[in-house]
C-alpha cells in the first residue's frame, strides 16, 4: 500500500500544497534529504483553527491541527517527490505550538503529527522530534510543523 492510500484509508485526503505565505518555498532539497518549511493547518486556503493552547484550545485540538499541519508538509513532499513512496524516512520532525505561558503539554500536541506519520510510514515515520512552546504563530496558528525526510 502506498503512503497516499493508506493516508485514504485513515480517511484523510492530501491536499493540494500551500501557497508560500512570504519569501520561502515548500521545500529545500540537497542530497537524500528533503527540508519542508513550515505548515500551519490550512484547509482549502485558510487557517483551521486560531489560538492558543492551553486558553483557546485542548491538547486534542492541538493534536488534530498537528495533524492537518502535517498532511499540509506530506502535500510539500509529494510535490517535491512526484509521489510519498519515495520517502524511506522521516528523519526529523519540528512541533511549533503557541502556548500560554503555564501550558507544559506540547509532546502530547505533538504527538498528533508524530503518531499520524507512523500510520502512514510505519517503521519509516517514526523519527527524532522537538517540540516546542512559542507565544506566537503565523497568522495566530496553534501549530506549526517541519520535518525532515529521507528519500530515494
Amino acid at each position: 500500500m502506498t503512503p497516499e492510500e493508506r493516508i485514504a484509508e485513515l480517511g484523510f485526503e492530501l491536499p493540494q500544497p500551500v501557497t508560500p505565505l512570504a519569501a520561502y518555498v515548500p521545500t529545500a532539497r540537497t542530497g537524500d534529504l528533503v527540508y519542508t518549511s513550515g505548515q500551519v493547518p490550512m484547509l482549502e486556503g485558510k487557517l483551521h483553527q486560531t489560538g492558543k493552547l492551553g486558553v483557546d484550545l485542548g491538547v486534542d485540538e492541538g493534536k488534530a491541527q498537528a495533524r492537518i499541519c502535517v498532511l499540509n508538509a506530506l502535500a510539500a513532499l509529494k510535490a517535491e517527490l512526484g509521489e510519498l513512496s519515495r520517502v524511506r524516512r522521516i528523519v526529523k520532525v519540528v512541533v511549533f505550538v503557541a502556548s500560554a505561558p503555564s501550558f507544559t503539554e506540547q509532546p502530547q500536541v505533538a504527538n498528533g503529527a508524530s503518531d499520524f506519520l507512523a500510520e502512514v510510514f510505519g517503521d519509516a515515520g517514526k523519527h527524532a522530534r522537538s517540540a516546542v512552546g512559542v507565544a506566537a504563530l503565523p497568522l495566530d496558528a496553534p501549530v506549526e510543523v517541519e520535518l525532515i525526510a529521507e528519500v530515494s
